[in-house]
C-alpha cells in the first residue's frame, strides 16, 4: 500500500510572482520529489488541512498573511523573497535551487514568537487578535497621548504620533525605522518603540516576553486613532480604550535551508546597500 503523499501549498502574491512563473517552477520541483501540490493566491487564506508546508512567493507581507493561517495548525512556512528587503523569507530568487533541498525534507524549523492583542472599551472586549511582527497604535495624522504599562506599572508616558509594540521578528520592520533596536528574531522579547514622540526622553524599551503590556489611550475628541495588526487589520479606537498586548501561545515555524545567519541578512540587506549608495 502506497503511503500518502506529503502536501504543500503554494502561496504566490500575483504582484510579485508575475504569471506565477516562480511558483510553477518550485511546484514542479516538489512534484518531482513526490509531493502533492495545491495553490492559493494571496491575499485569501489557504486551507491547510493535512498540509506539511506552505511556500510563499512575495515579500514579508505575504509571509505575515500566511502566518495568520499557519499558526493555528502549526504548518511551517518557506518564504521565497520576491518583494522588498525580505527579512523573514529564507530564499532569494538567486538561490532558488535550494528549494529542492526542502522538497527532499532536508531542512530545519525555526520558531518565532507571536503576540496577542486585546482591545477593551467600557469594560468589554471589542477585539482579540494576534501578530507575528507588530501592533501599531497611531493617531490619524494627529498627535495622541499614551501611557504604557508593564504588568500594571507605568513604563512611559508621552504624546506623539503613536507607538509600536513589536516582536523580535518585527524589530527589523517599522520599529527599526522609528529608531527601535534590532533584536535577534529567535529571542523572546516584547519591544516598545515610540513614534515621533514629543519628549526628548522617550526611548524604546525591550521587555521580557512574560510582561503584559497595556497602553492607555488619551486623545482629544474629534481626533481619530487606530490599531494596525501586522500592517493589515485596522481597528478604530476611542478615547479611554485599553490595548493589552502579551506573548501568544501561538507561534510561527519557518523553514530554514541555508547557513546564512541573521547578521548576514542585516549586513546584506541594510549595511551593504547603505555603503554602496554612499560610494556612488
Amino acid at each position: 500500500m502506497m503511503a500518502d503523499k506529503r502536501k504543500a501549498v503554494l502561496y504566490p502574491n500575483r504582484e510579485n510572482d508575475i504569471d506565477f512563473k516562480m511558483s510553477k517552477f518550485v511546484g514542479e520541483i516538489f512534484v518531482k520529489n513526490g509531493w502533492e501540490i495545491s495553490q492559493h493566491v494571496y491575499p485569501g487564506y489557504p486551507d491547510l488541512s493535512g498540509v506539511e508546508m506552505i511556500i510563499t512567493f512575495g515579500g514579508d507581507g505575504t509571509i505575515l498573511h500566511a502566518a495568520r493561517a499557519a499558526a493555528d495548525v502549526d504548518v511551517p512556512i518557506l518564504g521565497i523573497n520576491m518583494g522588498g528587503k525580505g527579512f523573514i523569507a529564507e530564499l532569494e530568487v538567486s538561490d532558488i535551487e535550494l528549494a529542492e533541498t526542502a522538497a527532499l525534507g532536508d531542512y530545519k524549523l525555526e520558531t518565532r514568537m507571536m503576540i496577542d492583542i486585546e482591545i477593551m472599551r467600557g469594560g468589554k472586549v471589542i477585539c482579540n487578535d494576534f501578530a507575528l511582527n507588530d501592533i501599531v497604535i497611531k493617531g490619524d495624522n494627529k498627535v495622541i497621548e499614551m501611557t504604557v504599562f508593564g504588568d500594571d506599572e507605568m513604563i512611559t508616558s508621552f504624546s506623539g504620533d503613536g507607538t509600536i509594540i513589536a516582536t523580535p521578528t518585527g524589530s527589523t520592520a517599522y520599529s527599526m525605522s522609528a529608531g527601535g533596536p534590532i533584536v535577534e528574531p529567535t529571542a523572546k522579547n516584547i519591544i516598545i518603540t515610540p513614534i515621533c514622540a514629543h519628549v526628548l526622553e522617550a526611548k524604546s524599551f525591550v521587555l521580557v516576553a512574560t510582561r503584559i503590556v497595556t497602553v492607555d489611550i488619551d486623545h482629544k475628541k474629534g481626533i481619530s486613532a487606530y490599531v494596525s495588526i501586522d500592517g493589515g487589520t485596522h481597528i478604530n479606537i476611542q478615547n479611554g480604550d485599553l490595548i493589552k498586548v502579551s506573548k501568544s501561545e501561538k507561534s510561527t515555524s519557518l523553514v530554514r535551508l541555508s547557513d546564512r545567519s541573521f547578521y548576514h541578512k542585516i549586513s546584506s540587506k541594510l549595511i551593504s546597500r547603505f555603503n554602496m549608495r554612499g560610494t556612488q
